[in-house]
């Protein structure tokens, strides 16, 4: 019964943990490619392992799946002309469940969302009400400079409860937050970054040219697969 769960829980959060990594030119796409590419060669690897049958089945999924998103990413890429939107984040949320129940490697699909769940969990404080959440978290664009910086959530300190203040707290203890107090005319306002892995990185790296952020996230991306 509790696989069930597992698996109903793992459909929801593949094709949602791609819909909120997202917002500049090439991350769906890209992020989804280097996934797809990581489950082949993963279903080709066990074809001589103890489930070919269903390593074939999966493979059947995620071939035609990579080559359409190559073609996206192609004209994804920076400057995009092509705009994905919802309905490919949820497309291709969902083949990576099919593929991963159907082919029985559902724990080893986790392994390749690793910066999605670290996404997911950096991002829960505002996705839960914890902390304040604008509309909008993407990365803010400065016209004069042509580079993407961090993009700021601003509240007042005291609207935080105590599972807020605790959250940010941890984050900041981990040097995972910027965060700047006594903003505003009473000076009771508090700005922070928006909880996303794209403004983290930006957190470190500074104003980046946005090709060259999307580079930087797709690397992050391959990275776990190479342990794998």
């Amino acid at each position: 019964f509790l696989y069930y769960v597992y698996m109903g829980m793992l459909a929801v959060f593949c094709t949602n943990a791609i819909n909120i990594y997202a917002g500049i030119n090439g991350i769906e796409a890209g992020q989804s490619l280097i996934i797809g590419l990581s489950v082949m060669v993963f279903n080709i690897i066990e074809l001589n392992g103890a489930s070919p049958d269903a390593h074939r089945f999966s493979l059947y999924f995620i071939m035609p799946f990579c080559a359409v998103t190559a073609a996206l990413l192609f004209h994804n890429w920076y400057p995009s002309r092509v705009f994905v939107g919802d309905t490919f984040c949820y497309f291709a949320g969902m083949t990576f469940a099919v593929v991963a129940i159907l082919g029985h490697f559902s724990k080893t699909m986790l392994l390749f969302f690793i910066p999605q769940i670290f996404n997911f969990l950096y991002s829960c404080p505002q996705l839960f009400g914890l902390v304040h959440c604008p509309r909008h978290r993407l990365p803010k664009f400065n016209p004069k400079t042509g580079l993407l910086g961090m993009s700021y959530a601003n509240f007042k300190a005291k609207d935080l409860n105590f599972l807020g203040r605790l959250s940010l707290n941890i984050f900041h203890l981990f040097g995972l937050l910027h965060v700047e107090q006594q903003n505003g005319e009473n000076k009771e306002y508090m700005q922070i970054n928006n909880l996303t892995i794209i403004n983290l990185l930006l957190k470190y790296v500074g104003p980046t040219r946005e090709p060259v952020l999307t580079t930087y996230l797709l690397i992050l991306q391959v990275r776990p697969t190479l342990y794998i």
